[in-house]
């Protein structure tokens, strides 16, 4: 007993001195993450200036409904050309049905959407832009005001004068508008936010009184005062399409196109398929019919809004109209949402300018490759005219000045 206990004692003693002699090793699932090597210095970021830039998506607001090679540069400017006298259309606007046709320059600042400046900008900067038009003064009462200039009051004058010898053809425009519509009637405030587009003139509210065999004025409820038409008359719904077709009829016939969607599995030839789709070019579905007794997606409905909006805007004063003209007449013309894609399907007829957000629809054929409308109201002439003076910063002299009278 004795001895083996001295051999359990002598073998324990062994064993102790041997893990000393062996060196404790680190654990190696621990090493990895928790080197005791700094890595501070190390570049753990790609530097700003080498990082890739994302490329921003485009915004609506600012993306361009067309690009080369299908931008047509004078009908572009047309839309920028607008925008550059956006304030002083809408300054003349509201100044002329203010008494005495002025404005305290304090209010003015105040009413950017009125005015047609951008809001939070000082007006005055843009009253000085107009100096032959415009012009500031000091009243009695020791305010700032805004007025017309003298120039600006004989031209609202020679206006007024184009306004009463176009009464008639005035007449017939709101006649045809009311005849494409599904109830023959409109709203008479829709009628009035849109008068610059067709030469209406504002007092046009008034002057129906004088038309009873054309237009009735009813409530609408709310308030709503609604013009209606009173009798159909079959020669004002002859459409310009129609008319076009009389003098050019194969160019009314490429005009427009309404492909049919069939399966591949027809195996039809490209001449045959040339033939299929000439079958759904013309003719058009009138828009002086019922467009809400079509079904909505048939090839017949898409017809008949294409020749809504062609027909709109060749009662227009400049042949075009923005989108918010064609939303104001949406219910009562059957338009959908979808009317921009349409109308883009149709680059033969209509060019869209501007931005997908806020665009511009024209008639091409209304315009010669200048950019000039071939045929000109009278009231377009007199907006150039005026658009002329705006630019001008003194009244010319000899030759000039001619030429503007």
């Amino acid at each position: 007993m004795a001895s083996r206990f001295f051999f359990l004692l002598r073998t324990n003693a062994i064993n102790k001195s041997s893990k000393a002699l062996i060196p404790t090793l680190p654990n190696p699932i621990f090493s990895i993450f928790s080197s005791q090597l700094s890595t501070s210095f190390l570049v753990t970021k790609t530097p700003k200036k080498l990082r890739k830039k994302r490329k921003k998506k485009d915004s609506p607001r600012t993306k361009l409904v067309q690009t080369q090679p299908n931008l047509i540069p004078h009908l572009e400017r047309i839309v920028e050309r607008d925008a550059l006298f956006r304030f002083i259309n809408k300054t003349k606007q509201f100044l002329s049905a203010q008494p005495e046709h002025v404005l305290r320059l304090d209010d003015a600042g105040k009413l950017h959407r009125e005015l047609g400046f951008p809001r939070g900008r000082n007006v005055t900067r843009f009253i000085l832009r107009h100096p032959l038009l415009l012009q500031t003064y000091r009243h009695t009462d020791g305010k700032m005001w805004l007025g017309f200039t003298d120039l600006m009051e004989d031209l609202l004058l020679e206006e007024q004068a184009i306004m009463d010898s176009m009464e008639q053809d005035r007449v017939a425009k709101v006649r045809k508008l009311l005849m494409m519509t599904s109830q023959k009637r409109v709203p008479l405030s829709k009628i009035h936010h849109c008068r610059t587009l067709f030469g209406i003139p504002d007092d046009f509210r008034d002057r129906v009184k004088k038309y009873p065999n054309y237009f009735r004025v009813v409530d609408g409820g709310g308030g709503k005062r609604v013009l209606e038409l009173v009798n159909w008359d079959p020669l004002l719904a002859v459409t310009a399409i129609e008319r076009g077709f009389v003098v050019n009829e194969d160019g009314a016939k490429r005009k427009f196109r309404f492909p049919v969607k069939y399966g591949r599995d027809l195996g039809l030839e490209l001449e045959d398929t040339r033939k299929l789709n000439l079958l759904n070019t013309l003719p058009l579905v009138s828009p002086y019919s019922d467009g809400s007794k079509l079904d909505v997606w048939t090839i017949e409905a898409e017809k008949f809004r294409v020749g809504v909006v062609h027909e709109f805007l060749s009662l227009t004063l400049e042949k075009k109209a923005s989108i918010h003209h064609l939303v104001e007449f949406k219910e009562e013309f059957c338009l959908t949402k979808h009317t921009y894609h349409m109308l883009l399907k149709q680059p033969r007829a209509f060019y869209l300018a501007g931005t997908e957000m806020n665009w511009v629809v024209f008639l091409k054929d209304a315009y010669d490759e200048s950019g000039n409308l071939v045929d000109k109201d009278p009231q377009v002439v007199f907006n150039e005219k005026l658009f002329k003076y705006a630019q001008m910063q003194e009244m010319g002299t000899g030759s000039e000045a001619m030429e503007m009278e």
